[in-house]
């Protein structure tokens, strides 16, 4: 017997949850297909949502109508905005997480939600009807049919995990590997290779002096990461949990250099690429040889668990080995762990193969999101599982595409970074890869995303009414800083006190506001109009005090916007523009671009390139 379905979706991770939920609130029948329903949604690594340039894509996720959000804050133990003392282009929202609480809160939102099922099983095949993809069958003979299928596999696909000289096989430690995807895929024409990443030991809690390491405490006013009117776990308990700096030192370098032999990061067991930016204590002591100590950072994974991760000490040395390490850490003499760090390597396929809507060119009907594209991080994968889970319920509708531009979204440069360039280690997101960052704040991610959630129907009434109201806001006070104005009387005793010139005659309250020792509280105080949300607040404050700044990445963007509306048919073929430079015509040829602009970011392809493409396609 085989059960239709709309959209299948195979794997419950932080890809598979977002896919299968937008997919459904957008009217599909889904089914969302996982080894584990107790291990839904799991923050297998860090216990941590959120952080430079991920905080932003969760923002983001959350405007457009996905879920991590408002999961990350019913389950949020303790919540920082990172880089404060930096401009607003890079401050960055990272919440610490209840892990259990994360994963049942995810549960409940996809069995709650109508039109999708999840089904407990392994996909062992996918089904095909020439190069369209029409379901899948599991290890049992379970058999599915649908239109589209959003593969979401994360480190499943031929994982192994390694600990010292030994292996087993498997996705996440104590969890079967998948077999027998890849190898039916590379028959298909789909290119795949190896990747490497890892995790480090879980710590007993109860077993460190903790009264000798440094305590790092979350914001004394926390705030949370969904737009939604709904309090986090943290504002509701009014307390959060603490983490824990400490640092490595000379003896637990001796011993994890000794053992060196024994590690399959260098013996050349493990062929997969690691993280370069999320890199094991090994892969540290080999870079910086010369550094006497590393920073960790003991992190809790729940409110009633002694189980801590300990941030920073990610290793595949053998067990034995991580303890003798961890003994001679300072507070740690007496420490018990859980379970070791481990290694871990699996298939993933090279994003250049898939579209900006993450299709896989070839294959019509199937998308992959997640860890299988070459990425790395929960924030990345859920942004790609809500970007796949759209796209694919817009295909089947024949409904046309949903793609974000580079000046519109982190999550649009995430999808051109792999679709274009593809990767050669672990993708991570950082501020550093967005040309337009001070349009891509965390603190507007709604402003320029909700409007599209509404469009697709996505977005709940009380989102949607939040949000107007919300600007509504945003545009009375931005209005009433540019038109009203203050007298010296009002505010040069204020001027004074924070080491501003006074003034001699009336000035918009926007003009003293783009003074860098004002803030706008103080101002809103002078007026007797405090009873303003911060969030408001903040994102008038940004665009006054940043005005220029927006104005000339506006206006960037849309310079460059013009080579993204020259487009390239999609069957065109390089190979006949002698002019071209050979090594363009050969990436032009494998990427396929849609359009100039997107031709012009293809490494190896050169300004003179684009302009011989330019003068072909008439422009």
């Amino acid at each position: 017997m085989t059960i239709r379905y709309d959209i299948i979706v195979v794997g419950a991770g932080h890809a598979g949850c977002e896919a299968a939920i937008v997919a459904a609130r957008m009217g599909a029948r889904v089914l969302l297909v996982t080894i584990d329903m107790n291990k839904i949604a799991n923050m297998s690594c860090n216990p941590a949502i959120g952080g430079i340039a991920k905080g932003q894509i969760v923002r983001e996720i959350d405007a457009l109508g996905g879920c991590t959000g408002e999961v990350t804050d019913k389950s949020t133990l303790q919540f920082r905005m990172l880089n404060r003392s930096k401009g607003p282009a890079v401050w960055s929202p990272r919440a610490q997480c209840d892990r259990m609480v994360f994963s049942s809160q995810w549960r409940m939102l996809l069995e709650s939600t109508k039109g999708l099922d999840i089904w407990q099983g392994t996909v062992t095949k996918l089904l095909f009807s020439c190069d369209s993809v029409t379901g899948v069958t599991t290890e049992l003979g379970a058999s599915f049919s649908s239109d589209a299928v959003i593969l979401t596999a994360g480190t499943f696909l031929n994982g192994k995990i390694y600990v010292g000289k030994n292996s087993a096989v498997g996705g996440r430690i104590g969890e079967p590997a998948v077999f027998g995807l890849s190898e039916q895929l590379r028959e298909r024409g789909i290119t795949s290779a190896r990747m490497k990443t890892g995790t480090p030991p879980r710590i007993d809690a109860s077993s460190i002096d903790l009264s000798t390491l440094q305590m790092q405490i979350g914001d004394p006013s926390p705030a949370k990461f969904s737009f939604l009117p709904i309090a986090s776990s943290v504002q509701e308990n009014h307390q959060q949990k603490p983490c824990y700096m400490v640092y490595t030192n000379n003896k637990v370098h001796k011993i994890l250099r000794d053992d060196f032999d024994s590690s399959p990061l260098f013996s050349g067991i493990i062929q997969g690429i690691g993280p370069r930016y999320c890199p094991s204590i090994e892969d540290k002591l080999r870079t910086f040889a010369n550094k006497e100590q590393h920073q960790l950072f003991l992190e809790p994974e729940g409110w009633n668990t002694n189980e801590y991760y300990l941030q920073g000490f990610s290793s595949s040395l053998p067990i034995q080995t991580q303890y003798q390490a961890l003994r001679a850490i300072d507070g740690f003499q007496n420490v018990r762990i859980f379970r070791p760090g481990y290694a871990i390597e699996y298939d993933y396929f090279p994003p250049t193969q898939i579209s900006h809507t993450l299709e896989v060119k070839n294959l019509s009907g199937l998308y992959f999101a997640g860890q299988i594209n070459g990425t790395t991080g929960y924030e990345e994968a859920a942004a790609q599982g809500l970007m796949a889970g759209i796209n694919a319920v817009l295909k089947i509708n024949k409904k046309g595409n949903f793609v974000l531009r580079r000046d519109q979204a982190y999550i649009g440069v995430l999808i051109d970074d792999l679709v274009t360039k593809g990767v050669d280690e672990p993708y991570r997101m950082f501020t550093s890869r967005a040309e337009y960052r001070i349009l891509l704040r965390q603190d507007n991610a709604d402003s320029r995303l909700t409007p599209l959630s509404i469009q697709l129907g996505l977005s709940s009434k009380l989102r949607e009414s939040t949000f107007l109201e919300k600007e509504k806001l945003i545009l009375d006070l931005h209005n009433f800083l540019m038109s009203e104005s203050a007298l010296p009387e009002m505010v040069n005793d204020y001027l004074l006190s924070v080491d501003s010139t006074p003034i001699k005659q009336k000035r918009h309250w926007a003009e003293l506001l783009c003074r860098p020792q004002v803030s706008i509280d103080d101002l809103l105080k002078i007026v007797s109009r405090e009873n303003i949300i911060e969030s408001v607040k903040e994102s008038v404050e940004i665009n006054i005090k940043y005005q220029g700044y927006v104005m000339r990445e506006q206006a960037m963007a849309q310079k460059l916007l013009r080579l993204e509306n020259v487009s390239i048919p999609t069957d065109f073929s390089f190979d006949k523009i002698e002019s071209l430079s050979m090594e363009a015509r050969q990436k032009l040829m494998k990427i396929k671009p849609v359009s100039i602009g997107q031709a012009s970011r293809i490494p190896g392809v050169s300004p003179a390139d684009i302009s011989v493409l330019l003068v072909y396609f008439g422009r």
